[in-house]
């Protein structure tokens, strides 16, 4: 696969919720754990596992976000 394919299917990760792209990197993991794979396809899976964890990462510190947002203003109607 080359560069820009690589590229490509990476930035189609943005697309994906939460759940898809926390059981892709499960089978990423799995994939890498298996230690069959060459080289090139190691590092291939290594950055669409990269690429999804980040994009968990933004689902979860938005998430975190929302709930912080709704316990300030929980908070503030208390008061």
């Amino acid at each position: 696969m080359t560069e820009k394919a690589h590229e490509t299917k990476n930035a189609e990760v943005t697309q994906l919720s939460y759940e898809q792209a926390r059981d892709q990197l499960v089978q990423v993991v799995a994939s890498l754990e298996q230690g069959s794979a060459t080289l090139e396809e190691s590092m291939a899976l290594w950055e669409r596992g990269e690429a999804l964890a980040a994009q968990c990462e933004l689902w979860l510190s938005g998430a975190k976000a929302r709930l912080d947002a709704a316990l300030a203003a929980k908070q503030a109607d208390s008061e």
